[in-house]
């Protein structure tokens, strides 16, 4: 059993800067994330993405947010289960929550932070009768780790960011790249457009479009794709490579946390904007894009203002007979559970003759 302050659900930003804030609470915080690393989207999905929206930050890519997130709070000594998604929730006499995973693991604290972005993503797949055999075995719907396709054949559809940048990135690693794409024209960057179209006339990346893959070869694993292209007359056509990679976005699902007896509104939690973020459950609070209220903007810095109340309404649930004076840090200092402490250099006293 894992027992902490702030059982936080969702290692995305919002959830790593709720360490932070806790942490000046003398609260200490555990996150469960079904994504094998902290980050949420900032590190499974863009992380090269810029975001310009931050404060004090003109531009940032969004791994390094998430890195810089991860420092900030390191002092504080958060805990981690990774790999592992919040299945069942349950609230014991005392008003305290058992969350357990999906792989068993049970956690145990007295307030609960649902931070889990837009839910759990889950990729659009394409209508391939057989793809399903070969998941795992030459078919990924994300690329997490590009060194797995280095010197290997590999074939990539769709027509967005994800699908460019990868075709773009790989060409590096891959021995052969091959973008397919069911129209002629692409939506994303135009600079990542113009890469495509630089690196097709180099001969470095096959460009295939308008066609689409309909079946995989393979037994074991994947050995190849069928496409079909549509020009004047459909044709079918195999094309030999060892993955096949199509990246059609990912579908935002709340998942088990749908079942937890909480306000639900169009696949977000309802929360008291008004207070502190809880839900209808008292104890259990709903923090950044997971959430919804009058007036709600699904911005990382709203979810950074968000935390910062909810660890305030933490500490009275977690030390009613304690009352918190807010002191500000310049003036505070940090101390870290680690023994760490960061201050302001102290004013020299000294008079002046």
């Amino acid at each position: 059993m894992i027992k902490t302050d702030i059982l936080i659900i969702g290692a995305g930003p919002t959830g790593l800067f709720t360490v932070f804030e806790a942490g000046l609470l003398k609260l200490k915080c555990h996150l469960i994330d079904a994504l094998p690393q902290p980050g949420g989207q900032c590190s499974e999905i863009y992380p090269k993405k810029p975001i310009y929206d931050i404060p004090a930050y003109p531009e940032i890519l969004a791994g390094d947010l998430t890195e810089k997130l991860l420092e900030q709070g390191k002092q504080f000594e958060p805990g981690f289960t990774l790999g592992e998604r919040a299945d069942t929730i349950e609230k014991l006499e005392d008003g305290t929550f058992i969350v357990t995973t999906n792989k068993g693991t049970k956690h145990h604290a007295p307030v609960v932070a649902i931070a889990g972005g837009l839910g759990s993503f889950e990729p659009r797949k394409p209508k391939i009768h057989n793809i399903h055999l070969f998941e795992d075995k030459g078919v990924e719907y994300m690329i997490k780790d590009p060194e797995v396709y280095r010197n290997k054949k590999v074939v990539i559809a769709g027509g967005g960011d994800s699908a460019l940048d990868w075709s773009i990135f790989l060409t590096n690693i891959a021995k052969e790249v091959t973008l397919i794409h069911r129209r002629n024209e692409f939506r994303g960057a135009l600079d990542s457009v113009e890469k495509v179209q630089e690196l097709k006339n180099k001969g470095k990346i096959n460009l295939i479009t308008p066609a689409e893959v309909v079946g995989i070869l393979g037994e074991d694993h994947v050995s190849g794709v069928v496409v079909e292209q549509a020009q004047h007359i459909k044709k079918e056509f195999e094309i030999e490579c060892d993955h096949f990679v199509p990246l059609f976005g990912l579908s935002p699902k709340l998942g088990p946390i749908a079942n937890w007896g909480l306000e639900i509104e169009k696949n977000a939690i309802k929360v008291n904007n008004a207070l502190d973020y809880q839900t209808n459950v008292p104890g259990i609070f709903a923090i950044g894009d997971v959430n919804t209220y009058p007036g709600k903007l699904k911005l990382i810095l709203c979810g950074f203002h968000e935390a910062t109340l909810m660890c305030q309404a933490a500490y009275k649930i977690i030390n009613p007979n304690k009352k918190y004076v807010l002191k500000y840090t310049t003036v505070s200092g940090i101390d870290g559970f680690d023994g760490t402490r960061k201050e302001a250099p102290k004013a020299v006293v000294k008079a002046i003759e």
